[in-house]
């Protein structure tokens, strides 16, 4: 697998935790150079440390998606120290879930804001650096809920939908550049998304779903390294996963 991933410059959002920790740490174990952003500058300094001092090359770069100065900052630290930038993996997320009769302003407006503009920026900081060099892969994170939405996660399922059409469009007008997309969307997976629903209710619902069949972070992981390792002639577009129990 590790062909076509060793050596290449791998930036990561979202990295503190979940399925960007969990990819940080098994590119890096494939030979990746892993830069990795996150507003928690503490748990990105430790899994860097960590990475390189098992022999890795890792980079830690204090990220809030949602404004556009410092996920430009992570890209451009990431060509700066390593001369260029091979992939970019949009991977922050929230997922809130709560009926729309509950008016969660605070929290849709979040989700619009990490879901949909954190990919668009993360998007708009990479491709003038893989116009340029004629290459590179940008992956972005959707969700079964970007294929099927359920009562209490509209919004949600709606900001999801939004990576999927902003993934299909960008795989079109990259062609000129050769550069290669990927949006993957996972079924349920045990992160810490679910500790950060706001509504008690609908937390405990999810939890108990997740208890019951959620996948580890690290098959997320795999995907990625899947679609990384393919010959570069080879576009993996959508990968679509749940675990087997899974009906929705």
């Amino acid at each position: 697998m590790s062909d076509n991933i060793e050596g290449k410059v791998v930036v990561i959002t979202g990295a503190s935790s979940g399925l960007g920790e969990a990819t940080a740490r098994l590119l890096s174990a494939e030979g990746a150079t892993v830069v990795l952003g996150a507003r928690r500058v503490e748990r990105i300094q430790s899994l860097a440390d960590e990475l390189t001092g098992s022999g890795g090359k890792a980079l830690a770069v204090t990220t809030d998606v949602t404004q556009f100065d410092q996920v430009k900052r992570l890209v451009d630290a990431a060509v700066e120290t390593y001369g260029h930038i091979d992939v970019m993996l949009n991977n922050a997320g929230l997922m809130p879930h709560s009926p729309l009769e509950r008016l969660k302003v605070e929290d849709w407006e979040q989700m619009i804001d990490v879901n949909i503009k954190g990919v668009l920026y993360g998007i708009a900081t990479a491709l003038p650096y893989m116009k340029e060099q004629k290459s590179g892969h940008i992956i972005n994170v959707s969700s079964v809920a970007g294929h099927k939405v359920r009562a209490g996660g509209v919004v949600y399922a709606a900001t999801k939908h939004a990576v999927r059409v902003i993934s299909e469009g960008l795989r079109m007008e990259v062609k000129p550049y050769n550069i290669r997309t990927t949006v993957i969307s996972p079924g349920a997976l045990d992160t810490e998304l679910v500790d950060r629903i706001t509504e008690p209710d609908i937390r405990e619902g999810v939890r108990k779903i997740t208890n019951e069949m959620a996948l580890p972070a690290e098959t997320f992981a795999r995907m990625v390294a899947f679609a990384m390792s393919q010959l570069e002639e080879v576009d993996v577009n959508e990968i679509l996963f749940r675990p087997t129990r899974q009906e929705l």
